[in-house]
């Protein structure tokens, strides 16, 4: 491509109108206070990062660059696999992405992978920022390693350090000698979407994975569907209620993938992530032992809700790593596409266009950073205002993009199709977006009901 000294209806940076061009010649306490021509965007954001979190984005920018973008096309468009069934370059990259700690970093050496000077920010600011690369490389590929963590979290969560040690750390531990072992987070049921993940809901719901005692545990027996990773995980964390009882007997279990009586008799043909199976996962009398299960007896329920309060972060991230994906397929796109003798990025009106999307996506992140850096003790209100506004800003960006390519914007070779229908999938998992925002509104009622309270937002 020529290279051009502006762009039209824009001053060259060397005409003596240019502010840049004086930038260089102001005092120094001046220079201090003003900024001249920024290098690229995405690379500025390294320098507003702890530095030990900066590494981990670029660490993980690399890899996704090297190991899921290249085979994302491929895997998005190859048949619907048979349940169990797993594509061989994707098998490869489970094992290279444990080795090198993309499935165990929520805690340090020598439990997990995250680097210990990582470590003194919250894990979740973490994921939010591995997330956003590799979904801006591959949506399903993201999801298939992301979904695992989604999985270990009620065994973090559990607050028992036997539980960590016992079933967390051999899984860590495997997926880091190259054997990947993934887990999966069960909650969602065939007549039970939005009711496992709000309370009022949950309230009247009769569940259907229920748990009957016996001799040394339980055997669980019922059905879960859309379960991310569930065809391919060698272990699942499990909610069942107890015989008799409703949703607040609702138990975390910990159940081994390939125990007697667990089967997995379909995945679903999605529109997208299609790199990650949504399995139905069905449970005819699987024995539990009692020290299987996560956490206390009937201490599922809260279990569930502060796993979803950890993940609904790093899902805004997702959203996110489509938007930024999007946007920059634009503006190579814009770049290179000529329109009456010159490239559409000369003008105003695609100007403007890509101007939108790019703030779009970087007050995304200013949302997600803001709510990630504080997420030690992430709270409902935050996370799900987090989650719904960045997923549904996401696709109305990820829409601009398919806008500004017209007729190209339908061809998978430019990706932008692809991303469309990855991102229409954020609004929906870890509860639709009509759910996070009643949840925002159950999380701070309390304050809504206090007549001392004096609104503010």
């Amino acid at each position: 491509m020529t290279t051009i000294a502006h762009l039209d209806g824009h001053l060259p940076f060397g005409h003596p109108l240019s502010p840049q061009r004086q930038y260089r010649n102001l005092p120094l306490i001046s220079r201090l206070i003003t900024d001249g021509p920024l290098p690229d965007l995405w690379e500025t954001d390294f320098s507003r990062l702890p530095g030990a979190l900066g590494a981990l984005r670029r660490k993980a920018r690399a890899f996704a660059e090297t190991h899921l973008l290249p085979l994302s096309a491929e895997i998005d468009q190859a048949p619907h696999l048979a349940p169990g069934d797993c594509h061989p370059a994707v098998r490869t990259l489970l094992a290279k992405a444990g080795k090198e700690g993309w499935l165990s970093y929520f805690l340090p050496p020598p439990l997990g992978s995250l680097p210990w000077a990582a470590a003194t920010q919250p894990p979740i600011w973490a994921c939010s920022l591995v997330v956003e690369e590799f979904s801006r490389a591959c949506g399903g590929l993201m999801l298939l390693l992301s979904a695992h963590h989604l999985g270990c979290m009620p065994l973090l969560l559990s607050g028992n350090v036997g539980t960590i040690m016992r079933d967390l750390l051999p899984v860590y531990r495997s997926n880091l000698r190259g054997d990947p072992h993934l887990v999966a987070f069960a909650i969602t049921e065939p007549q039970a979407g939005s009711d496992v993940e709000e309370g009022h809901g949950a309230e009247c719901y009769r569940p259907g994975v229920v748990a009957t005692p016996t001799e040394g545990g339980y055997l669980l027996n019922g059905r879960k569907c859309f379960i991310s990773g569930g065809d391919l995980a060698r272990s699942m964390t499990v909610f069942a209620a107890l015989k008799g009882e409703g949703m607040e007997s609702w138990t975390c279990f910990y159940v081994d993938g390939d125990a007697q009586g667990v089967s997995v008799p379909r995945t679903e043909l999605k529109m997208g992530m299609r790199a990650s199976g949504a399995a139905e996962v069905e449970f005819d009398n699987v024995f539990v032992p009692h020290r299987r299960v996560v956490g206390r007896l009937r201490g599922g329920w809260v279990i569930n809700r502060a796993t979803l309060n950890a993940s609904r972060i790093p899902v805004a991230s997702m959203g996110l790593g489509f938007a930024r994906a999007a946007t920059e397929t634009a503006l190579r796109f814009a770049r290179q596409y000529r329109l009456a003798g010159k490239p559409l990025i000369h003008y105003q009106h695609v100007q403007l266009h890509l101007a939108t999307m790019v703030a779009e996506t970087r007050a995304m992140r200013s949302l997600v950073w803001q709510e990630a850096r504080h997420a030690w003790r992430p709270r409902q209100l935050h996370a799900s205002l987090c989650k719904f506004h960045v997923t549904d800003r996401a696709q109305q960006v990820c829409e601009m993009a398919m806008d500004l390519l017209a007729d190209h914007g339908g061809l998978h070779e430019h990706r932008v199709e692809q991303i469309f229908r990855d991102v229409r999938l954020t609004r929906i998992f870890e509860g639709t977006n009509q759910i996070n925002r009643l949840s925002l509104i159950e999380d701070w009622q309390g304050q809504l009901l206090d007549n001392q309270f004096t609104v503010g937002v």
